[in-house]
């Protein structure tokens, strides 16, 4: 199996950034599709980002053109950035990955066998 540990979480002013790191250890990084979550409080687990072993990469509508996910096989480490903050995008962010094919299921939490521990985002108005 596989372990992962979120980074880069902290606290934002709106409109500013940040990027998080999913360090991998473990088994063959290059294998696992690769998702970020969040969860606010009250509210569901939801997909910011995924990407999978070939470099396909998904986000909704709510974060796309602000976040962008990235994957470096050699450092076993998957990247978000995310840029243009909003208090909207203040949560716990999750990483994820899973050995599945990449398919459409992909954007539910239910499709990922491991998770990390999660970090922080707190953006300020």
């Amino acid at each position: 199996q596989v372990q992962l540990v979120e980074s880069g979480g902290g606290l934002v002013q709106a409109g500013g950034s940040l990027r998080l790191s999913c360090a991998a250890s473990g088994r063959t990084f290059s294998n696992y599709a690769v998702a970020w979550f969040r969860q606010a409080p009250g509210k569901e687990r939801e997909l910011v980002a995924g990407i999978s072993i070939g470099g396909t990469t998904t986000y909704p509508d709510s974060v796309k053109g602000r976040f962008t996910i990235s994957r470096d096989n050699v450092e076993n480490t998957v990247y978000l950035e995310m840029n243009k903050l909003s208090p909207e995008d203040s949560a716990v962010y999750y990483c994820a990955a899973t050995l599945r094919l990449w398919t459409t299921a992909a954007v539910t939490p239910g499709y990922y066998d491991y998770w990390g521990q999660g970090t922080q985002v707190t953006v300020s108005s």
